[in-house]
């Protein structure tokens, strides 16, 4: 796993086939094979893709006999849910902030 900065990671996933491949990992671990079959890309083109996102660190891959499974990372996934949370977290400080003034936005 590498350390992408949390705005690498999403540009990453701002590829729809890319993000195409992350959701169907959300839901199932899959072969090339499966993952291609559900896409209008080529094997090699989801390889590709594949190796982006094991590079950002929100896949993991394992021989399964004479096949690679690939799964979503709990890690990666984890570290971008942190990040997420804590601009949230201080989106609703601010908002709070605001919403106890009295004063009026101004432009």
């Amino acid at each position: 796993m590498t350390n992408l900065s949390p705005l690498a990671t999403l540009a990453v996933l701002a590829d729809p086939t890319r993000r195409r491949i992350f959701e169907h990992l959300a839901e199932r671990p899959s072969a090339v094979g499966a993952l291609a079959a559900d896409l209008p890309v080529t094997r090699p083109a989801v390889s590709q893709h594949l190796r982006v996102l094991l590079e950002a660190g929100l896949v993991t891959v394992a021989a399964e006999g004479t096949r690679r499974i690939y799964r979503l990372d709990p890690r990666g996934i984890g570290a971008l849910r942190d990040w997420l949370d804590r601009q949230w977290a201080g989106a609703l400080a601010g908002f709070a902030a605001f919403a106890a003034t009295d004063e009026e936005p101004k432009p």
